[in-house]
């Protein structure tokens, strides 16, 4: 008889699921109307010596019960708790992902070839492991020029022998590569990294991004460089932006100049960053030399054109106010989230 209930007690017990069932159960077994309570009144029917000893067995199996839905009682709080804190409201609106954020330095790329691009000039790319010859002298620097020590180049050897190749200095070893696959008239800037040998400071890196343009055609003058630069300055810095050029004096042109910027920092007012000058440096430029244009290929002084560099992360600390180029190769998340 007791067997029989414990068998089915047994059953109901794996069927548990929360403090209601749990409940049900033992009222049904322990409750005034339970099945211990029927067994208790067929006991009471048996012989006094068979009644003492079914009495013992069921106040054993009772203590077992109870035994049970204390342990079953405390697996029951346990799975709620968890529960409770594992619960998820998929009604609620989702967290959205991190998803990143686009580098200063790219930001102001894309707004550059997107200024250009709008004014007639196409995007190229060329290679960052150059010779000597494209990277040095097919631009008129020879042998012996000083742009060519080893203090500003990095040299690599070269594995199929011969003379050493270097990671190239500027982005200007694109002119002739361009030019020798392409007829003028045309328009192009070259974005890309270039390499330094020098130290790293607030305004210095070994590897810099820089982005070279050329327009050649046959009636090119510095008026139209003039036209040009000043147009890509006021679009990138605003209506209030003005440059000067400067004479100066660079291999691969001739006349070559500086190009300045009036001082955003200041107003031209004087401060630390201009040097109290209320002019910024931003690149060099200058018309063509015609040795680069024989060097390419073409018959000399039959195309002009002029030429420009200009620092990508340069421009990037002007536009966004960043005072350390090295913020922009550290990868500092809480710098990078601020674009």
């Amino acid at each position: 008889m007791i067997d029989k209930v414990r068998k089915k007690f047994a059953e109901d017990l794996k069927k548990l699921s929360d403090k209601q069932s749990l409940e049900d159960l033992r009222v049904k077994y322990l409750g005034r109307k339970g099945e211990l309570n029927k067994i208790l009144e067929k006991v009471k029917t048996l012989g006094e010596k068979e009644r003492a000893e079914h009495g013992r067995q069921l106040n054993a199996f009772k203590q077992e019960i109870e035994q049970l839905l204390k342990d079953s009682w405390q697996k029951v709080k346990t799975a709620s708790r968890q529960l409770a804190e594992e619960w998820l409201d998929i009604t609620a609106p989702g967290a959205k992902p991190l998803v990143g954020h686009w580098h200063p330095r790219t930001l102001v790329l894309r707004e550059i070839e997107n200024i250009f691009k709008s004014l007639g000039f196409s995007v190229v790319d060329g290679p960052e492991l150059e010779t000597q010859w494209y990277n040095f002298e097919a631009l008129n620097m020879p042998k012996d020029h000083p742009a060519r020590d080893m203090q500003d180049t990095f040299y690599v050897k070269n594995p199929a022998g011969g003379e050493d190749l270097v990671l190239r200095t500027h982005t200007s070893p694109n002119q002739i590569r361009f030019m020798e696959k392409n007829e003028p008239p045309f328009r192009i800037i070259v974005p890309g990294k270039v390499f330094r040998n020098e130290a790293t400071d607030a305004s210095h890196e070994y590897q810099l991004h820089q982005f070279e343009g050329l327009m050649v055609d046959k009636n090119i003058s510095v008026a139209n460089f003039k036209a040009i630069v000043d147009e890509f300055f006021q679009r990138l810095y605003g209506p209030k932006a003005k440059i000067r050029l400067r004479p100066s004096f660079f291999p691969f042109t001739e006349p070559s100049f500086e190009v300045d910027m009036a001082c955003v920092f200041c107003d031209q007012k004087g401060c630390r960053v201009c040097k109290n000058a209320g002019w910024l440096e931003m690149g060099g430029a200058g018309m063509v030399n015609q040795f680069v244009f024989e060097s390419a290929g073409y018959v000399r002084n039959e195309w002009q054109g002029f030429a420009f560099g200009f620092g990508i992360d340069r421009l990037a600390m002007l536009k966004y106010h960043i005072n350390d180029i090295r913020l922009l190769t550290g990868g500092d998340m809480r710098f990078l989230k601020q674009f």
